[in-house]
């Protein structure tokens, strides 16, 4: 294995927040960017300091080829925030972002640093697994894929050239997530939030509340409206749901 690129490849940081007391790490989905959740560093920051995830082969790491293994991703994440834990972690992830903040969480706990939290969003529990296979298909399907989750700027989806670039980063993701699948038994022992879209044809809500399994320190399931990338359309609400939670454990230190 090659090694790792420095951190500030993997962890991005747009609104610094030296003084705040909690940092939460942000897990894109496939295909997605750390930029990705600039609005939530906008909203959260100075209170929180929000750092999102650069997974390569995509923005500045584009010349880079993309990781199509969940573990090989959940394994450099895990080195770069080994500088990162001088206060309190929470890890928010989305689609497969979820997953891979899964895994980190259990690598970074069997060496002491786990999070205090870790927000599951439109994912179905790791030991729940469905028959896709979109990462085998040619490039005008897998496009029409995120055109139907609409989780993707249409603008973006409309540039051949700059679509055609950014392609095999995105087959990359679809193979690392597509073919993750954990044991019933893997878990985390820090408790589990989960937030999925009550119309979301990527998770049901059984598929979501199985999340229960994968945690030894319980969970709760929040359910808003919408499909796969709810959480855009409900972004007030999502931040409303972080801020709870960082207030509580702010005040709980205190």
């Amino acid at each position: 294995m090659s090694p790792s690129p420095p951190d500030d490849l993997w962890i991005r940081s747009f609104r610094p927040a030296p003084e705040a007391a909690e940092r939460l790490v942000c897990f894109p989905h496939a295909g997605g960017s750390a930029s990705f959740y600039l609005p939530v560093a906008a909203a959260l920051s100075p209170g929180v300091d929000v750092v999102a995830v650069q997974y390569p082969g995509r923005q500045d790491r584009r010349q880079e080829p993309g990781l199509t293994s969940v573990a090989e991703l959940a394994d450099r994440v895990a080195e770069a925030l080994e500088s990162r834990h001088d206060r309190p972690l929470t890890f928010f992830g989305h689609s497969m972002g979820a997953v891979v903040a899964f895994e980190v969480a259990r690598r970074m706990e069997r060496a002491g640093t786990g999070p205090v939290r870790l927000f599951a969003s439109g994912r179905r529990a790791p030991s729940r697994t469905r028959d896709e296979k979109v990462h085998t298909l040619g490039d005008d399907r897998l496009v029409a894929e995120l055109r139907a989750l609409s989780g993707t700027d249409a603008r973006f989806l409309e540039d051949e050239e700059l679509l055609r670039m950014v392609l095999p980063a995105i087959r990359s993701d679809y193979t690392a997530v597509e073919t993750y699948l954990a044991a019933p038994t893997d878990t985390v022992r820090c408790p589990v939030t989960v937030l999925v879209g009550d119309d979301d044809p990527k998770t049901s809500l059984d598929e979501a509340r199985a999340w229960d399994g994968h945690t030894l320190g319980g969970s709760e399931m929040r359910v808003f409206p919408g499909g796969h990338f709810y959480l855009t359309e409900r972004a007030a609400d999502v931040l409303a749901v972080l801020t709870e939670h960082f207030t509580t454990a702010v005040a709980r230190r205190a």
